[in-house]
């Protein structure tokens, strides 16, 4: 038995080239993340909110969500609704939710009839809880 050194190639040098396949793993799974939480990020219901000064962000837990945009199309939840399918509608969720706030979000260009329109249809549908969005004033210091 001999005791000897293994051979090392003769052509080992270190090697030169940028491997770039981590690379190209991290950038598409970050691609994969911002894809998926674009969509979370932006609301798809363009809205310009009246401001109030007593207006506080939050939202209940069991809210029913009833957005009427300047266009004057009306989304329940989110998902679009006809005029006259939303009284229905609303029927439906309060047999479902008996004890949920309706959050009502109406664009400032919306006219007031319309708005009381929603309010009837609401407590028509029984759901007592109303609750109306707006954006908070902020104090301008001179």
């Amino acid at each position: 038995m001999a005791f000897g050194r293994l051979s090392e190639p003769a052509a080992s040098r270190p090697m030169s080239e940028i491997n770039v396949t981590p690379l190209v793993d991290v950038m598409l799974v970050l691609v994969v993340i911002f894809i998926l939480a674009a969509p979370l990020l932006a609301s798809s219901i363009r809205l310009e909110l009246p401001r109030a000064a007593s207006a506080q962000p939050g939202v209940a837990a069991s809210a029913i969500s009833v957005v009427l945009d300047k266009a004057g199309e009306v989304f329940v939840n989110d998902a679009p609704v006809a005029a006259d399918a939303l009284a229905e509608r609303l029927k439906n969720l309060a047999a479902q939710q008996p004890d949920a706030e309706l959050q009502l979000r109406a664009d400032a260009a919306v006219p007031y009839g319309r708005v009381v329109e929603i309010i009837g249809m609401a407590q028509a549908a029984g759901l007592a809880r109303i609750g109306f969005a707006a954006q908070p004033e902020y104090s301008r210091k001179r």
